[in-house]
């Protein structure tokens, strides 16, 4: 409270400055916002746009050297969260505010009066509670939600500011029925959608899902922000998709699971209809973190066998693979016990046959035996950190070896095809656009 109580007497300064400022003044703020945010991200965007376009240039043969640079986007795009963090909590008590006098206008005035936008133009033709005439639009206090017609007539409390930010933080803010929940989410909801990435409030079910996006939606539309509700849409439909693009996002934590488990079964990214994940609230969190997370969301149903049934004809060759992957990896381990037993440990030597059979299979039942005898899994150590240490600069010596010209990386298998690599090819070619396996080459053969 120490933290958030000073923090609370900024937003209430705030607060009384923009009760002299104009309807129009007050809309723009979200406009300024953003503009704030945009320019604090603009070097890290444009050091992320150069390192990944020099990841692009690099032919597909280096595939060391397009990793280390995908690692490096990695890392970028995790500072640019941590800069977003950094500029949202600078903006929270101006954002707070202009959501908390938002709210104390639409309480007291029947209808608020401001130039047409062209979200607006868009907004009036499905809402009857905005009027576009001439240049100007108005927004009454008086919409449906629920079913219901509802008067506009909150206004945020200390106590619901301090809720606001706890949210904000990313902790559980606990409160009684009757509180304010609704109300309070529409302040962590405003500043998070600010960074153009999306916010998602889960809900318990459908109805609250739908009531709370038209209860509070206005108050965001007079903002400039967009707000949709999944429940309102099919699956796997255009408008699903359009919903998870709106700035503020509602549905029921079933809709956002299901989806998501779609999203991981498509063909293309295209076929998605959820874009990256950035914030969400949860309402009765316990309930749906705790006693609804009991029962697991499945997708399941009988696959018919018709004219293009890829798995009965893929999985002859994946078996085959696999059983060449075995044949390989049995060997590195056995030549790796060999070395072993005769006192010959050196990571370029008997733990470089060890690091092979690893990072073919780690998972081999017979490794995983091996590994667990005294002290094996201290060479292995010894010889992962010899090849990847260094900033990986002998990773390449780990398959360099005369003969050894085609290696197989399959979620992630690693070695050499035996015998005619065409094997290899045929099965790539036979996958045609299955998404979910997903392989590639390496050659020291040119003519390959």
């Amino acid at each position: 409270m120490r933290v958030i109580t000073p923090m609370v007497s900024k937003i209430n300064g705030f607060f009384d400055q923009y009760g002299s400022i104009s309807n129009d003044e007050l809309r723009n703020k979200t406009v300024e916002f953003r503009k704030r945010i945009q320019d604090h991200l603009k070097d890290i965007d444009a050091e992320i746009e150069e390192t990944t376009k020099k990841a692009d240039e690099l032919s597909f043969e280096d595939l060391i050297g397009k990793d280390n640079i995908y690692q490096q986007v990695d890392k970028l795009k995790k500072d640019r969260n941590k800069k977003i963090e950094e500029v949202l909590k600078e903006i929270l008590p101006e954002a707070f505010a202009v959501v908390k006098e938002t709210a104390r206008r639409f309480k007291g005035n029947n209808e608020l009066t401001a130039t047409v936008t062209e979200l607006d133009k868009e907004l009036a033709i499905q809402k009857n509670h905005i009027i576009i005439d001439g240049e100007k639009v108005t927004f009454k206090n008086t919409w449906t939600a629920g079913g219901g017609e509802i008067v506009w007539n909150m206004v945020h409390y200390d106590v619901q500011l301090i809720g606001g930010i706890v949210l904000h933080e990313g902790k559980i803010a606990e409160m009684a029925t009757g509180e304010g929940k609704t109300l309070v989410s529409t302040l962590p909801a405003y500043l998070n959608a600010l960074a153009s990435a999306g916010v998602h409030i889960v809900t318990v079910n459908d109805y609250l899902a739908r009531r709370d996006s038209e209860w509070n939606g206005p108050i965001f539309e007079f903002l400039g922000m967009r707000v949709d509700c999944i429940d309102k849409h099919q699956p796997n439909t255009e408008d699903r998709r359009k919903a998870y693009l709106a700035d503020i996002t509602y549905g029921t934590n079933n809709e956002f699971g299901f989806d998501y488990l779609r999203d991981n079964m498509v063909h293309s990214p295209e076929e998605m209809v959820q874009r990256k994940h950035h914030f969400a609230m949860v309402d009765e969190v316990d309930s749906v973190l705790i006693d609804d997370a009991r029962t697991p969301l499945i997708i399941s149903g009988p696959v018919p066998r018709g004219d293009d049934q890829q798995y009965h004809i893929l999985r002859p060759r994946v078996k085959q693979l696999i059983e060449s992957q075995e044949s390989i990896v049995r060997g590195f381990l056995n030549e790796a016990k060999k070395r072993f037993a005769a006192g010959d440990d050196d990571p370029k030597s008997g733990g470089l046959f060890l690091y092979r059979a690893y990072r073919g299979l780690p998972k081999y039942g017979p490794l995983i035996k091996f590994l667990s005898e005294p002290g094996i899994k201290v060479k292995l150590q010894k010889a992962e950190n010899y090849y990847i240490g260094d900033q990986q600069r002998n990773t390449h010596k780990i398959f360099e070896e005369k003969g050894l010209n085609c290696f197989l990386i399959v979620n992630p298998l690693v070695g050499e095809i035996p015998g005619d690599t065409n094997i290899f090819l045929d099965f790539i070619s036979s996958i045609d656009n299955c998404h979910f396996l997903h392989a590639f080459h390496y050659t020291n053969n040119k003519d390959f």
